[in-house]
């Protein structure tokens, strides 16, 4: 007698072709969502853009790979593979102990249909305030492992004090036995593409390995150290790291957290207006190293000919200039050349002969006469001046920098904004306009919230398209704002701020809730149909309860490994250290906690509001609605 268990080849095919079928649909269209969920990291611009989009495509390239071979390469080994005796579902013991599990928690839910719906609504309804409540921020702070101090002093500031401050500085850096390293520069490269003046110098300190610190010791608690001991007059402290100082630089212009650029025609009202603004923000929580830039101040040199003494010596203006620039500038000789290696040859007064103004006066000047001291034919002064003109959009512009320690940025620029509507009056022609990090948060923060709005429209239409009704789609959609309850729940208890990071792990979030949803959902369908086929369309309330949790647990399986494999795969984030992680925690966590809440919504609530619809058709019209089925 043959074994019923072991069926023939005809009957295997025709089995796997029935179930490629079923699922075949609901599996294209949750990887469709998946993939257009993503579709708002694609839409992100500038450094957020650049840093997401190779997540964004790497995740879609898989997702296509993989429903091409759902649909084709997985049935056909199926074929190869399922041979021999076939266990049915009840006989799988991990499918049985969960089942045992979850089977009287479920008959519970629907016994008490309004605690358990008012317990995640009340969930969902805390979740609203916590997130609410929680601090905002552009991208979360990248640990570089090094520090780029990046004082200031004034713009008049000489060669050699400026030499002098910087060894005083990586003196006492070096001091700290945290730091490994320490290498400073003062003043500009031999290059266009730095701009930096005398008076701005840079330090860029290398630490050691977090093991060989202090016990107890953060990187804010050696930043607070060093900027505590590193407190020289006329300096103002500036503390970054040099990965992202770069970055702000090239994207925005500003080399700090946060700038007010101030936009005008008249330096001087310009810096006038920057003292305002720094007045007014200095005692704001998280604001640190405040400092207007100091458009003004610096010291020229000014050599003014008197042009109605050149004809009393025989001179003219170009005789006068070309002294001024071989002796005090430098002029051009020739050029000389060391193997591959050019290097220009200049001739000027050696500095005992120009160091002072009285020296430049003595400066001689050959006349037809004789000679006679350059104080004869020119006036010659110290100025005060700008000590860089910077200009943007057509217009003179200074900038009031800082920084933000101990706060989320976001609050932190919203109290400046206030103060600054509340106590700042511009003149006319003046205006601010806010930059650095803040800048490019407010441009992610717009894109998003125009986009996602249209990204959960597409992604009803293509629900509707797969059920060819409304209730289901609603019901599979409403898996997306309880999976937020786990994520804001998780994100707010591990202290983490809003930023784009943890924006991209909602949206994330967002198509994984809706495929479980509708995993969920598919094989409830399975289940009225099969109970239309046993009992006809008009059935009891006690038939719709059986099929309800036979289509929710008999399938539980799969459910499970469907949130499981993404879980399994995120959470050792939690417990990961080192370089990077500062960027991928924010990504987990909304996942890791969503896919908790959403799990629980999906095997508990979806079973709950799909069986209330289902009896509202029944009181209704007599009989239950079926997808697909007469």
């Amino acid at each position: 007698m043959r074994d019923p268990r072991k069926l023939t080849n005809e009957q295997r095919i025709a089995i796997i072709e029935k179930s490629a079928k079923q699922v075949g649909k609901p599996v294209v269209y949750s990887t469709f969502i998946i993939i257009i969920s993503f579709l708002p990291v694609f839409l992100l611009t500038g450094q957020e853009g650049k840093l997401f989009h190779p997540l964004a495509w790497t995740k879609t390239l898989v997702m296509l790979a993989s429903v091409i071979l759902a649909i084709t390469f997985v049935p056909v080994m199926m074929s190869f593979f399922l041979k021999g005796k076939m266990r049915p579902e009840s006989q799988n013991p991990i499918s049985n102990f969960f089942n045992r599990i979850y089977e009287p928690i479920l008959k519970w839910c629907l016994e008490w249909k309004k605690t358990v719906l008012g317990i995640n609504i009340l969930a969902l309804i805390i979740s609203i305030p916590m997130i609410m409540g929680l601090g905002r921020e552009f991208m979360p702070p990248l640990d570089e492992g090094s520090l780029l101090f990046m004082p200031v002093t004034l713009p008049d500031v000489s060669n050699a004090e400026a030499k002098r401050i910087l060894q005083i500085q990586d003196k006492i850096i070096l001091s700290v036995p945290e730091v490994k390293h320490v290498l400073g520069k003062a003043g500009r490269a031999s290059t266009a593409t730095d701009n930096a003046p005398m008076s701005m110098i840079e330090s860029i300190i290398l630490l050691k390995p977090q093991s060989e610190w202090r016990e107890g010791k953060t990187k804010d608690d050696i930043i607070a150290e060093l900027n505590a001991k590193l407190q020289i007059p006329g300096v103002t402290n500036g503390w970054t790291q040099p990965i992202i100082n770069r970055i702000n630089m090239l994207s925005t212009g500003i080399r700090t957290d946060v700038g007010v650029k101030v936009y005008g025609q008249n330096l001087d009202t310009i810096y006038s207006i920057s003292r305002e603004i720094e007045k007014a923000l200095k005692d704001i929580e998280g604001i640190t190293d405040l400092y207007p830039e100091q458009v003004t101040g610096g010291k020229f040199l000014d050599i003014k000919i008197k042009i109605e003494e050149l004809g009393r010596f025989g001179l003219s203006i170009n005789d006068v200039n070309m002294i001024v620039e071989s002796a005090l500038g430098g002029m051009n000789l020739t050029n000389t050349v060391e193997g591959r290696e050019r290097f220009s040859v200049s001739v000027r007064l050696a500095q005992d002969f120009r160091s002072s103004i009285n020296d430049i006066k003595r400066t001689l000047i050959q006349t037809p006469n004789g000679p006679v001291p350059l104080s004869s034919v020119a006036d010659i002064m110290i100025k005060d001046g700008p000590a860089m003109i910077n200009s943007e959009n057509a217009m003179l512009r200074g900038t009031v920098l800082f920084n933000v320690r101990g706060r989320d940025l976001g609050n932190t620029v919203n109290d400046a904004i206030s103060r600054l509507n509340e106590t700042l009056t511009l003149p006319k022609g003046y205006y601010i306009d806010w930059s650095g990090q803040w800048e490019n948060q407010l441009r992610a923060t717009k894109t998003l919230s125009i986009i996602v709005p249209i990204v959960l429209v597409i992604i009803f239409f293509i629900l509707y398209m797969t059920y060819n009704q409304v209730k289901e789609a609603i019901i599979t959609m409403m898996s997306v704002p309880f999976a937020l309850i786990g994520g804001v729940f998780l994100v707010y208890f591990w202290g983490i701020n809003i930023s784009v990071a943890v924006a991209v792990g909602f949206i994330a979030l967002f198509g994984v809730a809706v495929e479980t949803g509708m995993l969920m959902v598919v094989y409830l369908d399975e289940a009225m149909k099969r109970m239309v086929r046993e009992k006809g369309a008009a059935v009891s309330i006690a038939d719709l309860r059986h099929y309800v949790i036979e289509g929710s647990a008999k399938r539980l399986r799969p459910k499970l490994m469907t949130v499981s494999v993404t879980l399994f795969g995120l959470v050792p984030i939690l417990w990961s250290h080192g370089t990077g992680i500062d960027l991928m925690l924010p990504i987990a966590l909304p996942m890791i906690g969503g896919m908790i809440t959403s799990t629980i919504h999906v095997l508990l609530v979806t079973p709950i509001i799909f069986e209330m619809t289902k009896e509202y058709e029944l009181k209704k019209h007599g009989k239950v609605e079926v997808l697909n089925e007469k």
